[in-house]
């Protein structure tokens, strides 16, 4: 299961789901978890979703473009996610977490991998069901 950060240093999550420029990906395994990569998606702060909310054709394209880049990931973590964003990730089967602003992934990582070994919540006893489906 792939787990994406919000994240403008690759530490910490701090950043809103619609302007961030990359997401920190990890991949959870029975034995742990490991970092596999950084999705770009510009370069500096990204401002196209934040910019064509006037115009929301584009901005609804832009916004799905994110989401489908993010949808082999089964939970995003992030500081800030509207409503219709949050909407997208859920209609993809992707749970969206907000969490404080600065938390370190690692911080994040060691608390969901718990969860999963001891007593995972429903939401995340049916993501584990789906990809072992």
């Amino acid at each position: 299961m792939k787990i994406a950060f919000a994240s403008t240093d690759g530490v910490t999550v701090n950043e809103h789901f619609g302007r961030c420029n990359q997401f920190v990906v990890y991949e959870f395994k029975e034995d742990g978890y490991r970092f596999i990569e950084l999705r770009n998606f510009s370069e500096g702060e990204y401002k196209a979703i934040e910019e064509t909310r006037a115009f929301p054709e584009i901005h609804n394209d832009l916004v799905w473009d994110k989401v489908k880049a993010l949808s082999d990931c089964k939970i995003i973590y992030m500081t800030e996610i509207g409503p219709p964003s949050a909407a997208r990730l859920s209609q993809k089967g992707i749970m969206p977490l907000k969490v404080k602003d600065g938390i370190l992934i690692e911080e994040c990582l060691e608390e969901l991998y718990e969860k999963i070994k001891t007593a995972p919540p429903p939401w995340l006893k049916k993501l584990i069901n789906k990809k072992e489906e």
